[in-house]
This record gives C-alpha cells, structure tokens and sequence, in this order.
C-alpha cells in the first residue's frame, strides 16, 4: 500500500514575493528557507526536501545561543532544560526552532506566523508568538513579538540565524563591516567567561576588510549604531557588485557572527556567514545578562531587516 502525499520536513511552505525579491517560511520555526533577489541567493539557506542544518534561517526562542549545562534559577526555582547540544553540555537556540507554527494572515508580500509556547519542562511560561515576514522594495523585515500569556513573569530573550551570501564560492573573499567593539571570549563549552575590545584583533571588521582565512564563531557587545539605533552588518561581494546589509533594531544588543568551520557537513562550511541578531548574549538565563523579564501580558517586539542590493540604486 502506498502512503500518502510526501510531506516537506520543514512543513508547509509559503512564499512571498514583491517584485525581484522572493522569500519561502516554513511551518517548522517559522524558519526563512530562501531568499532571492532575481536569480541570487542572498541567504546560503536549505532545499525543500532538506532538512534544516545549522540553524540556517531559524528563530531562537526563548533564549539565543547557548545556555550552560542547560540549567538557571529564576523566581527563585531552579530549571532544567533538555541537553539539546549534548555534545558540549548546553542547552541551544530556545525552544521553537523545529515545533510548527501556523501562518494566521498575510498575502502576496508578507506573512504571519503565529505559535504558542506552552509550559514544559525547564520552561514552565506560557507565550504567545507572532513572527512577521515582509518583503518590500528594500527587502525583507523580520518582527517577532512574544507576549506572556502566562500569571507570572517571565525570562525571554531572541535572536535569528541567517546565513548571507555575496554569490561567492566561499565567504573567505567577501568583504565584511561589522560593528562590535568588544567580543566575549568563551570557554570549551563556547559559554563567555568575559570580554574583550576588539582593537588591533582579527575580530574587528569596523573598518571594511576581507574575511580572508578568520574563523568567527564570535559573540559582540557595545555594538556601533546608527542615529536611529540601529546596528549594522555589511557583507560585499569583492567586485563590489553585490552586496548585503542586516540591520539590527536597538533591542538586539548583542550579535554573534559565524563562518561556519564547525558545522557537520563540510560542504556548507564557510558557505555563507551567519549574522545573528540576538537580544541578550549566550547563557543570559543565568547571568540575567540583558534578559527581558516579561510581566503577565507584557509584549516585547522586536525587528531585524536584510536589505540586499547590486549596485544599482532603488532595487
């Protein structure tokens, strides 16, 4: 007897377009599978009959990064959350990432997906979440907004892990400008013991420079703004004939870069470059770091945008 229809492993797809630009989210994670502008990938991101690696294009919900041997205390209880890097003893990337989210509204240009987070072990809160996906003539623009639903407060913190790409085989030749001026130096299990000015180091793209052979797998803090608050990533391919922006609204205080050296497969290593907005930096559950503490029904909304372009002004 045959089965039934083959089902994608990340779900339900839905594509947005507005002109040139097209974008596919996922039922699982409310994940950005691809983004397209014309015939460029801007985002090194998955197939439709993959499974998704790497985080690629994943939300991180309610914590970003990693959380040391998965355990904190909040409210005066101590929490245990399932080991979901076992290998380094953490827990990663929140809860949401590979649950199912239900697209709730949207059209032609941008969707809506919505998901419940209810109470479980490690995590006994109740949110409601809304992730919106809208292209428009500059790009695409993530908000996410998480609301307790719960009768008590909450920890909550967010981040997103897009992988960009300039089109080149590998990012090594692609030019980079990022704004931290303090990266946090970490331990065998990646969790931060301090940090550090980045000045005079190889983790200081301030100034636009090649990736060349760095590894980034770097956390920064005290991030360079714009005069609206907004901080910002460049990559540039190195004819400068593409380039990609993503801009981080002034509640992602934090931002973590990745080239990808660790990843399992290593035919998507330094494939693209991860550029992740997050909230509060890893293992903010128990350091309380830049945590949100979200009241019963207080919302915390937050955005992130990536904004391609390739050389010619108003695409």
């Amino acid at each position: 007897m045959t089965g039934g229809p083959h089902l994608a492993p990340s779900g339900a797809q839905h594509r947005i377009v507005h002109g040139d630009h097209q974008a596919v989210i996922t039922e699982v994670g409310a994940t950005v599978r691809r983004y397209r502008l014309g015939d460029w990938d801007v985002l090194d991101g998955f197939g439709v009959d993959e499974m998704c690696s790497g985080a690629r294009g994943q939300s991180l919900i309610p914590w970003p990064n990693r959380l040391r041997d998965g355990r904190y205390t909040f409210a005066g209880a101590e929490l245990q959350l399932p080991l979901s890097e076992p290998g380094a003893h953490n827990a990663i990337h929140g809860l949401v990432r590979w649950a199912p989210w239900t697209a709730a509204d949207g059209d032609e240009s941008w969707v809506r997906m919505e998901h419940v987070l209810h109470p479980q072990a490690g995590y006994p809160f109740t949110l409601q979440l809304t992730i919106e996906h809208r292209l428009d003539h500059d790009g695409l623009t993530v908000t996410t907004t998480a609301r307790n639903a719960g009768s008590e407060p909450c920890p909550y913190g967010t981040g997103a892990h897009p992988y960009i790409s300039v089109g080149t085989d590998t990012v090594d030749p692609a030019v980079l400008t990022a704004p931290g001026r303090r990266r946090l130096v970490t331990d065998d299990q990646s969790i931060p013991v301090g940090s550090e000015p980045v000045d005079g180091t190889e983790h200081d793209f301030r100034i636009p420079r090649p990736i060349g052979d760095t590894q980034l797998d770097t956390a920064y803090s005290d991030l360079e703004r714009d005069a609206d608050g907004w901080a910002h990533v460049r990559l540039e391919a190195p004819d400068g004939r593409r380039a990609v922006d993503v801009a981080l609204d002034p509640r992602h205080r934090h931002l973590m870069l990745f080239t990808g050296d660790s990843l399992a497969d290593a035919d998507r290593r330094r494939r693209g470059l991860g550029v992740e907005p997050m909230t509060c930096p890893p293992n903010a559950l128990q350091t309380g770091e830049d945590l949100e503490v979200l009241a019963p029904g207080e919302s915390c909304t937050t955005r992130w945008r990536i904004t391609p372009s390739t050389g010619r002004r108003g695409r």
